[in-house]
């Protein structure tokens, strides 16, 4: 193996390990599997390309009233998807830095039963073929938390997670969100 790829592939193994690293203390494991509501995974995919951590996006359906347990992968540099097109739509990468310090970020304050939060919407465009995508709603939420934890960074916009504690902030907003889904 030559100096340079050794280089490259040091360097992608630091950035895999570290990012474990900080998942790690915040795997809350099968703490909800007692609550009564419909339960997902939503596999957060990371792969380390150019010296940066990104995030593999599909187009997903939408479910209400579920559980979501966010599971973070990592998948091969030399990944190359192949995704059945009566599936999925697009496939897409984004340096997982994007989601603290975006070009284009927009968030509005919504408030359903009395509850208020934080709707999130990124735009970005892929530099490879110029298609402009938005990473919305839970989608940006999930890259948003999963951004500050393995980062370890604050975003350069407001956001609703206290960053000394965001196991807690988490659990709030579940609850809360859990409390008004009851009604």
């Amino acid at each position: 193996m030559s100096g340079r790829r050794q280089l490259q592939e040091t360097v992608r193994n630091n950035l895999i390990d570290d990012a474990k690293a900080r998942l790690k203390k915040l795997d809350v494991g099968t703490k909800y599997d007692h609550l009564s509501c419909h339960k997902y995974s939503i596999l957060l995919p990371l792969l380390a390309k150019e010296r940066k951590l990104h995030l593999l996006f599909t187009r997903r359906s939408e479910k209400k009233d579920t559980l979501v347990t966010p599971v973070v992968g990592f998948i091969d540099h030399s990944f190359q998807p192949q995704p059945n097109p009566d599936e999925v739509k697009d496939v897409f990468l984004v340096p997982l830095d994007y989601f603290l310090h975006p070009q284009v970020h927009s968030q509005k304050y919504v408030t359903q039963f009395g509850h208020g939060f934080v709707f999130h919407c990124f735009e970005y465009t892929s530099p490879e073929d110029g298609v402009t995508y938005l990473i919305r709603g839970m989608t940006a939420k999930l890259a948003i938390l999963v951004a500050l934890v393995i980062l370890g960074k604050k975003p350069t916009f407001e956001i609703e997670f206290n960053l000394d504690d965001v196991i807690a902030s988490c659990e709030k907003a579940f609850l809360r969100k859990r409390a008004m889904s009851k009604l």
